[in-house]
């Protein structure tokens, strides 16, 4: 059975991030997301933002390391939110009552996915933004 791989990629823009995610997130690689939303608190971002446009799967271990990130981020004054989950991970996070995690329309009514790597809802900057680069990779903790 092949190893599930998933890639993460991480934007700063002040005190706000964007993580996106590719691949699959299961038992194997929710370590690997866990430990990037505690970089970002670790580094002093308040608001993180999590691309799941490229995520084919999410899990329960997946749904319960959102959760407990989210309850991080908000003792820390900031916020998390989901956006963009496929239809399965948007009915997993419906199913648990997690719908707070997301930062969309509801089920069916779901936006088009991120262009050029930013969010919409972030505020423009007068500086050209960094390029988008792994943060960490499958199999690197």
């Amino acid at each position: 059975m092949p190893i599930p791989q998933l890639n993460v990629y991480r934007h700063d823009r002040e005190s706000r991030a964007l993580l996106t995610l590719a691949g699959e997130i299961d038992i194997d690689t929710a370590p690997l997301v866990r430990e990037s939303l505690e970089h970002c608190l670790r580094d002093g971002i308040r608001t993180i933002d999590v691309d799941l446009t490229a995520v084919a799967f999410c899990g329960c271990s997946g749904l319960s390391t959102f959760l407990h990130a989210s309850q991080q981020t908000t003792a820390a004054g900031g916020s998390l939110q989901l956006h963009y989950p496929r239809p399965l991970v948007a009915r997993l996070v419906e199913l648990t009552d997690s719908g707070f995690l997301l930062r969309s329309p509801p089920l069916g009514h779901l936006p088009a996915p991120l262009q050029g790597g930013l969010l919409p809802t972030a505020p423009a900057s007068p500086r050209r933004p960094a390029p988008i680069m792994p943060a960490l990779s499958g199999g690197v903790l």
